[in-house]
């Protein structure tokens, strides 16, 4: 094994930005203190979302809030140039919040990663001017520029609704059961029966949500005619059982979560008429019955598209399933010594029989035509580069608009490229990070959000040349730019003790006197298909950096191997051995920002980071003791045995078939190596990372003898939402590493 302190190559590149900013001067503007650190959202960062065109291509609508406030309403504005964007829609009461929803829509939240109040969705219909907006658990109804029409008023709520082609009827899931409501009668025709507590009809799975990228279970054929569904039984995985440790009253919610290497949901499909009737059952795989049901497509009328992957992730099967005869085909089979990544980029070619696909079989995800039958026909793009996403296919033109990082992994542009074959084209000519982009229907009209570290993100609509007909929102309007003090963060690369090339970025700390040390702050994620350093604007509205910068520490990022947009390969180098080369690279990282930066303390390191990256500080106090000092590790897996299937044996395979890589990785039975300051953070509802994680490693810790403190917040799960919890996690960091690394 290389030793965690192998020399490293400090050949490097720093890309420094300044962060313009309009009146007042920086000299009147404060720095980012426990009360600004502590809001969401970060200054800069409210955009436009649920961004789209109507079916006409003649207006473009989409969710933010309407002055100083958070919570969105939906805004709308005609395609055309110099467009005034109105308010057509706005919540009763206050819409959505966190406070006011059902534990169901809570969870389904955390899966989705929402944080937005207000109308924080909106559902729209395909060929008409209508629209759904899920608010407070019931339906509401918009057409046009109407008022809002309730649909539902029930107890319990109505999920993931999903307008029929024709839009004249709307399908949902309640208490675990397939319901189709005809909007012109008001009838509800319930679709499926038997639902109990650990089996239900429409829902994705746990798994599927939360680590394969498929929030929905059911899908509507293209004529209305049928809905395609899953049903799943969790029945055989036990119940875990998460105490309200901080209630008045005596409060408890039970999960069936699917262990590492235990008992996964069964999950099988079936179509049914959309106006009732039995279910015809889909035969899906004879080989596997343990596959995960990735994606489904209805490629027309009488055919499904689905997309099978067995439990291990390293083969993929594109399957057509004829619902006449009943007949499958298998289409496409991709493999990987690794895994396989899941995309959402399958289309079929309208008015063709051809399949557009993207595939890592070169080691970088790219796009190619498939006829029919699965076979290439061409490839459309290639390189040491990955594609990140399809943005629009257009038929008529026979082209295909896709985001890609082709000219760097720190940006991200919009391209597009015939059908044909031939050059591609970027169309944003680097003007930042692209964020978001969503195409006209037409292929005339575009809307783009773009940022840089230096610029908050703007969202524009363009023309098909590219010129910029109005402006849609500007989060440079944010009153806080002008009113605190943000460092912009230094990009920069170096090559890690292998020769591989990484990324990062500093923030220098304020007031700095002249040669004056300071220590470093590495803030961490780690994990896998994630990135951090990026030139956008959301590098520099990281409010943990902001104020720890301007406590007066010098803070670090670097995207380790591993992360996301750099291929398979680099991907894959921590493939069944997590907590090994992410360890090496962060230090590595460290070693680099000590000799570019004098004015970072190499003798005085800290490490902090949630999720992966609470594991990760707390391997790097564990296996790198003489460069990490003191670590705050939040919401940490201690142990892969206790994370869930779907991502844990994607990467680490089982603990069966992998006794050793899980024993490496874990970090419980190396407590006795800790010598830094260890503070660890966890909410007690966490139900992705269980608090028992933590308390597994405070068993070993005490066992071992080594001091430590914990923090336990009794009304968080996973992410931190309450601003006062946010402002004590902030403030102990803040104060541990002031005292265990001292100051400038």
């Amino acid at each position: 094994m290389t030793p965690l302190l192998a020399p490293i190559a400090f050949a490097a590149l720093v890309l420094t930005a300044s962060l313009a900013m309009a009146d007042p001067p920086a000299r009147s503007r404060r720095p980012v203190d426990l009360a600004a650190a502590s809001k969401h959202p970060a200054p800069g960062t409210t955009v436009p979302s649920a961004l789209a065109f109507s079916a006409n291509s003649g207006f473009v609508s989409y969710l933010l809030p309407e002055g100083d406030g958070t919570a969105r309403v939906l805004w709308r504005a005609s395609a055309d140039e110099n467009a005034t964007p109105q308010v057509i829609a706005r919540p009763p009461d206050e819409g959505n919040t966190d406070e006011n929803v059902s534990q169901e829509e809570a969870l389904r939240r955390e899966r989705l990663r929402l944080r937005d109040t207000g109308i924080s969705q909106i559902v729209r219909a395909p060929q008409t001017d209508r629209s759904i907006l899920p608010l407070k658990g019931d339906l509401y109804l918009l057409e046009g520029t109407e008022p809002l029409r309730r649909l539902t008023e029930t107890e319990v709520p109505e999920i993931d609704p999903k307008f029929s082609p024709d839009a004249e009827r709307v399908a949902f899931v309640r208490e675990g059961e397939l319901f189709v409501l005809d909007l012109s009668t008001g009838t509800e025709t319930q679709l499926t029966q038997g639902a109990t507590d650990g089996r239900s009809f429409g829902l994705a799975e746990f798994i599927a949500q939360e680590e394969l990228g498929r929030s929905t279970g059911y899908w509507w054929s293209p004529d209305g005619k049928r809905i395609a569904y899953q049903e799943t039984d969790e029945r055989a995985i036990p119940e875990y059982t998460i105490v309200h440790q901080g209630e008045s009253e005596i409060v408890s919610e039970s999960h069936r979560y699917p262990f590492a290497g235990a008992a996964n949901a069964k999950v099988r499909l079936g179509v049914v008429s959309s106006s009732g009737g039995e279910t015809q059952w889909l035969e899906l795989s004879e080989e596997n019955e343990d596959a995960y049901l990735a994606r489904v497509d209805w490629e027309d009328a009488q055919h499904l598209l689905v997309q099978l992957l067995p439990r291990d992730q390293r083969l993929l099967r594109l399957v057509r399933i004829d619902l006449e005869s009943g007949q499958r085909s298998t289409l496409i089979e991709e493999t990987a010594e690794s895994w396989i990544n899941l995309h959402d980029d399958l289309t079929t070619v309208p008015g063709t029989r051809e399949i557009l696909w993207a595939s890592e079989r070169s080691g970088f995800k790219h796009l190619m035509v498939l006829d029919r039958y699965g076979k290439p026909i061409r490839t459309l793009t290639s390189g040491d580069w990955p594609v990140d996403s399809v943005v629009h296919l257009d038929g008529k033109r026979r082209e295909v608009w896709f985001l890609a990082g082709r000219e760097s992994p720190l940006t991200r542009d919009l391209y597009r490229v015939s059908l044909d074959g031939g050059p591609i084209e970027r169309f944003t000519e680097g003007r930042g990070f692209c964020s978001d982009a969503v195409v006209s229907p037409d292929g005339t009209k575009l809307v783009l959000t773009v940022s840089r570290a230096d610029q908050p993100p703007v969202t524009t609509l363009h023309d098909r040349s590219g010129r910029v007909l109005t402006t849609l929102a500007d989060a440079a309007s944010d009153p806080r730019l002008t009113e605190l003090t943000l460092v912009t963060p230094q990009l920069t690369q170096f090559k890690n003790r292998d020769g591989i090339t990484l990324y990062g970025a500093y923030y220098a700390p304020m007031g700095m006197t002249a040669k004056a040390k300071t220590p470093l702050v590495v803030l961490v994620y780690g994990g896998p298909h994630v990135q951090r350093v990026t030139d956008s604007w959301g590098l520099t509205a990281d409010l943990t950096a902001q104020f720890l910068a301007a406590r007066g520490f010098a803070v670090w990022k670097c995207d380790n191997r591993g992360a996301s947009r750099r291929g398979l390969a680099f991907e894959a180098a921590l493939n069944r051995r997590m907590g090994t080369v992410e360890v090496r690279d962060q230090v590595d990282g460290v070693r680099f920002a000590a000799a570019a930066y004098p004015e970072a303390d190499a003798q005085r390191v800290g490490i902090s980071g949630g999720s992966y990256g609470g594991y990760m500080t707390i391997r790097c106090l564990l296996l790198a003791p003489e460069t990490f000092k003191a670590g705050v590790a939040i919401a940490p897996v201690t142990d892969w045995d206790g994370y869930d299937t779907g991502y844990t044996e994607r990467y680490m395979g089982t603990p069966e078939n992998n006794r050793d890589g899980y024993t490496e990785s874990s970090v419980l039975d190396k407590a006795d190596r800790l010598e830094g300051a260890l503070l660890l953070v966890h909410g007690l509802l966490d139900e992705n990372v269980h608090f028992r994680h933590s308390a597994r490693l405070v068993s070993q810790l005490i066992r071992a003898g080594k001091p430590f403190e914990i923090l336990p917040i009794p009304d968080e799960r996973h992410s931190t939402r309450k601003e006062e919890n946010r402002r004590a996690i902030l403030d102990r960091t803040a104060r541990w590493f002031e005292a265990h690394l001292g100051s400038q």
